[in-house]
């Protein structure tokens, strides 16, 4: 093995040992960050016991959790039973690995380790775990798999309230997956190419997906709700009506990992968010990417705030919105979104065709300008022709519309 083969994978083992431990006590602590929100949100202090302001409250709940008894229902697939968290757990965990965090660092170092030999590496070092040229496409493919361990979980409890709560969370992951693979289609066609840093990369030539792409931004996010199962779209932990959805009969650490899992997809979404429509790690302006440590930190920091802003705002609609009825979910899936979203692909094939072919238009800032203007009109006909009162007016039409049952009674002089 030559001297950079292994400078490349030390280097690799240093950047998962980073970004899986930052994940974990990441995860941990966006527990109490949630509680605290809610708190802010509600007017009260949320935990403020364990530790200075409450910052020990995560670790007091992970010991609490694993020293809580461990129940196996009379009745379950015993194997099943346990596999089922791993099995939800394992895929919200890689995804992390696979979104850059920050601008590549240049590497220069000749160094030897002992018995180990000498390494080497030479060349911008990414900053991801495993740039891997199919991007999304990889995330879409693994995110998928969670449904399994959801599925799983439900069946193998042998409880009917867990059996519903899986089965509704496999035909809402199932249904709005088609959704949110549509919704990603207008990026592959804006910018060739499926890997997160050439769509960074074409965000900074362009401008920022969310303005050429805003409809796609729109319903990858509704879709992203659905997937990590928050409100208003968490039917299949619906307390009134099952107890606790799939997990019901789990407890102790096997619960803490469809916990963990939640939270990761969440992270997982939000990093999405921020890297296909927000630029990524780009910080406006000229940047170069042989740039050096000071760059890779601001990038790094600069990333993080984009994180933490859409995870406070899944928080933030957590607190602020009512669920849907599972009728209403549904139908906002497959009767909404995804035929906006197949519309919506012939609309930027036909603009960009027209952009580049027609008007000749190539330069990547005045295309995105264009697509701009297209994106103008459409967000007009979607959110205010075509919903026309129905989906987010509708309680407002129906009460005003409606007639009394009972007419008031006049009293005359």
């Amino acid at each position: 093995m030559t001297p950079e083969m292994k400078g490349f994978i030390l280097l690799s083992v240093l950047k998962m040992l980073f970004v899986f431990t930052v994940i974990l006590v990441g995860v941990a602590l966006l527990t109490l960050m949630e509680r605290k929100v809610s708190a802010w949100m509600q007017n009260r202090r949320g935990p403020n016991r364990v530790g200075w302001a409450g910052l020990l409250q995560p670790a007091a709940d992970g010991v609490k959790n694993i020293l809580k008894e461990e129940t196996s229902p009379a009745l379950a697939n015993r194997w099943l039973f346990v596999l089922a968290p791993a099995l939800a757990f394992i895929p919200a965990l890689m995804l992390s690995a696979v979104i850059p965090f920050a601008a590549p660092l240049p590497v220069d170092f000749d160094v030897t380790l002992g018995p180990l030999g000498p390494f080497a590496y030479h060349g911008p070092l990414p900053m991801v775990v495993a740039d891997l040229p199919i991007g999304f496409l990889f995330v879409l493919a693994i995110s998928s798999m969670g449904v399994y361990g959801i599925a799983l979980a439900g069946w193998s409890s042998n409880s009917k309230y867990a059996l519903l709560g899986g089965l509704r969370a496999t035909a809402q992951m199932i249904s709005y997956e088609v959704a949110m693979g549509l919704s990603l289609i207008p990026v592959l066609l804006i910018s060739g190419n499926v890997g997160f840093g050439a769509i960074i990369r074409d965000q900074q030539a362009g401008l920022w997906y969310v303005l050429p792409l805003f409809l796609s931004f729109f319903i990858f996010l509704i879709s992203g709700f659905a997937e990590t199962n928050r409100l208003p779209f968490d039917l299949p932990e619906a307390e009134s009506e099952l107890i606790a959805g799939y997990h019901t009969e789990y407890s102790a650490m096997k619960f803490s990992l469809f916990f963990i899992a939640e939270y990761a997809n969440v992270v997982t979404v939000c990093a999405m968010v921020t890297t296909l429509f927000f630029g990524g790690w780009d910080i406006p302006g000229r940047w170069d990417e042989q740039g050096g440590l000071l760059q890779t930190i601001a990038t790094g920091a600069f990333f993080f705030l984009k994180l933490m802003f859409w995870i406070f705002f899944v928080m933030w609609i957590r607190w602020t919105l009512p669920r849907f009825r599972y009728d209403q979910l549904m139908a906002l899936g497959w009767k909404v979104l995804m035929p906006i979203a197949l519309a919506y692909i012939m609309v930027i094939c036909t603009a960009i065709y027209g952009i580049e072919h027609v008007a000749g238009i190539t330069d990547p800032k005045l295309r995105s300008l264009a697509l701009l203007g297209v994106n103008v009109v459409v967000a007009f006909l979607v959110f205010g022709l075509l919903d026309s009162g129905v989906f987010i007016k509708g309680s407002n039409r129906r009460q005003h519309s409606a007639k009394p049952l009972v007419k008031r009674a006049t009293v005359t002089g």
